[in-house]
Formats: structure tokens, C-alpha cells, sequence
């Protein structure tokens, strides 16, 4: 694939985070990371003017970049345009891990074991989302390359151990971060680091 168009298709979902369902998003990140583009490009577009999720200019652009060239309807695509600013992030976040939460949490072990010291990842964080009934684990990766591979890797990872809706945040060490990570980041609690040294830490520890 384009790592061109792979990096615009994953860019344009990190930025849905927190606007489009769960239950379709970490589908979308699934497909982007097994290459399904043909069916990524028949589907998003139709969704986002289903659920009524405008784009801005940049996330537009990301869409035409990522998705024309593997087919998607042009006049879909054009009508996802929106004319008012995006809305801000409507979700709070904390750094602790709710009561029912085991006090051996076995997905931040697995997640540990699974990602520290590992090349191409930088730091790994937690941190847990309110609004919309049980809190919901959201996990929060830097990462210099196969973003959309690992983002499917762990996806896959936090189903098997229960999380059904996986919300799983791999940006790159260089991102200009929406709203919504920038709350999950300034309430997150780091996991572990991978190899990579990103120069900067994504919140405070």
C-alpha cells in the first residue's frame, strides 16, 4: 500500500476518535491495518453522512487523499464537507482505573509485556473515558512506523480479553493533537515505553 494513503486513512481516524461510534471505528482501523482499502473507501464516506459527522478542511483532505484513489464515491466524499467549526471533545477522562477493574489488571500486563522495549514504540499510556455510561479503557501509543498494523494488533488484542469496542490511539511522535487526545493524554498514566526515544513526552507522568 501507498504509505502515503495509509498514513492519510489512519490520520483521518485518529481524528474521529471520540465523534464516530465505537463499535464502527475500531472496524474501519481493523480494515485499514489488514489493507481492506477497497471496502474502507465503499463504506466510511456512507457512514460519516449516515451518523452526520462533518469534516473539516484537513480531515477532507485526508479523506480525498486516502480514499479516492481506492474508489470511494466522489459525491459521498464531497457532501462530508462540513460548513461550522468541528465540536469539541464531549468526554472527560481520568487516570485511574475504575472500581471493577481487577487490581491485577490483566490488559495493562499484556499490554506492558506486549509493547515494552519494542522498536518503532515510543511511550505507551492509559487512560480512562467518561460520558457514555461505564468507563471505557483507551489506550495511548507513539509510534514511528506500521501504525495501523499495530493499531490492528492491539485492537485485537483488548477483544480477546473482553473489550469488545477496542479503543486503541497509536499517533505518530509528531501529531497536532485533537481535542480529544489532548484530554485522554493531560488523565493518562503511562503503561510503558517502547525503544523509541520520541523527545518529548506526551503528558505529564
Amino acid at each position: 500500500m501507498d504509505p502515503d494513503i495509509e498514513a492519510a486513512c489512519h490520520e483521518l481516524l485518529l481524528r474521529l476518535a471520540g465523534r464516530m461510534p465505537d463499535q464502527l471505528l475500531w472496524r474501519y482501523r481493523d480494515w485499514l491495518g489488514e489493507g481492506a482499502m477497497t471496502t474502507l473507501a465503499r463504506t466510511l464516506p456512507r457512514t460519516l453522512l449516515k451518523h452526520n459527522i462533518d469534516l473539516d478542511q484537513p480531515e477532507y483532505r485526508l479523506l480525498v487523499a486516502g480514499l479516492v484513489p481506492h474508489g470511494a464515491d466522489w459525491h459521498q466524499v464531497s457532501s462530508t464537507l462540513g460548513v461550522d467549526d468541528i465540536s469539541d471533545n464531549r468526554y472527560t477522562f481520568s487516570g485511574g482505573a475504575p472500581d471493577w477493574v481487577n487490581s491485577v489488571d490483566s490488559v495493562s500486563a499484556l499490554v506492558h509485556a506486549t509493547l515494552r522495549g519494542r522498536p518503532d514504540v515510543g511511550e505507551v499510556r492509559q487512560s480512562w473515558r467518561h460520558g457514555d455510561g461505564s468507563p471505557k479503557r483507551v489506550l495511548l501509543i507513539t509510534a514511528t512506523a506500521g501504525l495501523p498494523r499495530l493499531t490492528g494488533e492491539l485492537q485485537r488484542v483488548l477483544r480477546v480479553l473482553g473489550d469488545e469496542e477496542p479503543s486503541v490511539e497509536v499517533m505518530p511522535a509528531r501529531f497536532d493533537l485533537p481535542a480529544y487526545h489532548r484530554a485522554a493524554l493531560a488523565s493518562s498514566e503511562l503503561i510503558c515505553t517502547g525503544a523509541v526515544d520520541t523527545g518529548h513526552r506526551l503528558a505529564a507522568a
